[in-house]
């Protein structure tokens, strides 16, 4: 399919690109269209961070994605790094040794950007221009800071309010959108478009442009902190938030980073930056994280036990990082009921909720929430997630994208997950993090067997990719590994040398499915609850002379209100949907007293019935059953053994068509 942009001779070449600047080098018209059956092609970055120097109070990541002043003044160290990076403190806790290197960004480039190095701009435009001509055509940039970080660290320039700072860099990447329009005479003419919402984001692709899409990562959204597990921020402020971040453009989104919060508990790091992060968690909340044995085969990371001075010498007197239980590996924080009630905030604005960086026992709650309404807006973007639950991401209509690690461990890793994405007919993406502080592939070396050879063919075959230069620096991915943004292309053809062909064209797959997950999120509409205010009965119901707890309560609406059985094994709760209907799904909210093993049972009469559903092992909560749809007009949760010495207690009982 033609596109109006390839309709112009050598539209992806600016008319006045600033100079001096860094070269893109890469020749041929990037790819346009869809292919045979309608869809679009192209690699999705679905975790980045183009605006991250503004966050943190501005002075942690040096230099810009972009300026006015050109390349000099964009790639230019922070000044209290001058003469030998001495002062660069931040590279103690995160790279190491003594923090010294060479200032200079343009024209040189002596020391940085590495692919080690985790302080300084990866996200020049130009280089992000490469990765979109070697054939990238959705990036996500999430919007992040952390108030914490910014006020402990020594150097900053300006507030550390996250909310502030997310609306700073959001403006920003409106100004490089501009900034890149500038180039190719006027508004709406660059490659690098912001979208916000999923025909948008085709449109943009198959002019065979970048569809930039707005998300927000950071520790305390909406003021939502906490203080010695006392919540920061009510209902209001999480909608208001909502509402403003909407119209911001943002589409996804975390609801923890790093630190617990007043939404919910995070996955914890390791090594000697958990212990440092571990660190801001106190110095934000009052409390260091707590761990307890895991329920389920999910767990969190192991806490780092790593020495962190830097860190440490922030803590008031007397006030030492705890040690933990090896086998305790699991956060105590879930999601709260405000995080609950953000969850389904977002769900009303059709937006898509990043799982990573939630605990488990977060995450699992909000799988719990998003299979109740079947809601495909779920994503994890760089591999902080357990991989346990991928399938069940994949089963809700969700996208998932690995982290950008080295071509051997990408591989092994997209492989280990082959067979689900067939099952799902889905494609891969990945998450570079670039400027996320994070760390990327490091270089295979010169003398490997299968280096990466110079030039090299995109994967469409359209365009020949040569060695990214800038100034008097050369990058050579055998050598430099994943140093900045422009390397992208070289480490998918490196991903191709070591993987295979195979994985490359599963990533080349991932920008029409992080597009079915959007769109799908966008068209969703909440299904009708059949059982609502229908008739219901039970085989017993707990008796209470001051609250009733008869089965009717468990589809009045109100999940203040509950029906409760008997204290033994073999009961249930029958709902009359009043006429043959078709049924699908089933929805129990337990209350603690809730069912281990049970069945979803069926009947046209009420007298004959069979089971489309079972489980054994159940483990309260939100549970959703999903069978092949049956026609019937009487839906009975059949309890076989509790979970509890109590009897079965459910809050509220669904029953949708779809």
């Amino acid at each position: 399919m033609p596109s109006a942009a390839s309709a112009e001779a050598d539209w992806w070449t600016p008319t006045a690109r600033p100079s001096p600047d860094a070269a893109v080098n890469v020749t041929g018209e990037p790819f346009t269209g869809t292919d045979a059956n309608g869809r679009v092609r192209g690699f999705v970055d679905a975790h980045d961070h183009l605006m991250a120097n503004e966050g943190f109070g501005g002075r942690l990541i040096c230099g810009k994605p972009f300026s006015d002043g050109g390349v000099a003044d964009a790639l230019k160290d922070c000044p209290e790094h001058y003469p030998d990076g001495s002062l660069a403190v931040f590279d103690f806790v995160t790279k190491g040794g003594d923090g010294k290197h060479d200032p200079n960004g343009w024209p040189t480039f002596k020391d940085w950007p590495a692919h080690d190095s985790l302080t300084h701009q990866q996200n020049y435009y130009a280089w992000v221009e490469r990765a979109w001509r070697g054939g990238q055509r959705v990036l996500v940039n999430d919007l992040v800071t952390n108030g914490v970080i910014c006020s402990v660290y020594f150097f900053k320039d300006r507030s550390c309010d996250e909310m502030t700072s997310i609306r700073l860099q959001a403006q920003k990447t409106y100004e490089m959108q501009a900034y890149v329009d500038k180039m190719y005479g006027g508004a709406g003419k660059g490659w690098f478009r912001i979208v916000t919402d999923s025909a948008q984001a085709r449109q943009v692709i198959q002019q065979g442009k970048l569809a930039v899409v707005l998300g927000v990562e950071t520790s305390e959204p909406f003021g939502c902190k906490q203080i010695l597990d006392v919540s920061q921020c009510s209902r209001q402020d999480i909608d208001r938030g909502l509402d403003e971040l909407h119209a911001l453009g943002v589409r996804s989104m975390f609801l923890c980073h790093k630190f617990d919060n007043a939404l919910c508990g995070v996955r914890f790091d390791e090594g000697a930056l958990g212990t440092a992060i571990n660190v801001g968690q106190f110095l934000s909340t009052g409390t260091f994280w707590q761990t307890e044995t895991c329920k389920g085969p999910q767990h969190d990371h192991p806490i780092g036990l790593a020495p962190a001075p830097g860190a440490q010498k922030q803590l008031p007197a007397g006030v030492t990082v705890p040690s933990y239980a090896a086998d305790a590996r699991c956060n105590t924080r879930g999601l709260t009921e405000l995080g609950e009630y953000a969850v389904r905030g977002m769900m009303k604005r059709k937006m898509m909720l990043e799982v990573d960086h939630m605990s488990v026992k977060a995450a699992g709650r909000a799988f719990d929430i998003l299979e109740t309404e079947s809601y495909p807006g779920v994503l994890s973007s760089h591999s902080w997630m357990d991989s346990d639950w991928t399938e069940r991401l994949y089963r809700l209509g969700g996208f998932a994208a690995q982290y950008m690690s080295g071509a051997e461990g990408f591989s092994a890793e997209a492989k280990r997950t082959d067979a689900l994405r067939e099952k799902y007919d889905v494609g891969y993406g990945y998450g570079t993090d670039m400027n996320g502080v994070g760390g990327w592939p490091a270089p295979r070396g010169a003398d490997t067997p299968n280096p990466v050879r110079y030039p090299f063919r995109s994967t469409d075959g359209g365009s020949v990719v040569d060695k990214q230069t800038a100034g008097a620096r050369t990058w050579d991915f055998n050598t430099d590994g994943g140093a900045q943004y422009g390397m992208v292309p070289d480490w998918i053809e490196d991903i191709r040398l070591v993987g295979g062909q195979g994985v490359v064209d599963d990533l080349f797959r991932g920008a029409e499915s992080y597009l079915r997950t959007w769109g799908a999120s966008e068209q969703h509409k909440a299904g009708v609850n059949l059982a609502a205010g229908a008739s219901a009965s039970a085989s017993s119901a707990e008796w209470n002379p001051f609250t009733s707890y008869a089965a009717g309560r468990a589809v009045d609406g109100s999940t203040g209100t509950r029906w409760a059985s008997d204290w033994s094994d073999d009961q249930w709760l029958q709902v009359d949907l009043g006429s043959a209907a078709l049924v699908k799904r089933v929805t129990l909210d337990w209350e603690r007293a809730y069912g281990k093993a049970y069945r979803i049972e069926v009947s046209a009469d009420g007298a004959n019935w069979q089971t489309a559903w079972s489980t054994t092992t159940g483990d309260g909560g939100l549970d959703t059953a999903r069978f092949n749809g049956v026609s019937a007009r009487y839906v009975r949760v059949h309890g076989v053994q509790r979970g509890t010495q109590w009897g079965y207690s459910l809050h509220e009982v669904g029953v949708y068509s779809s």
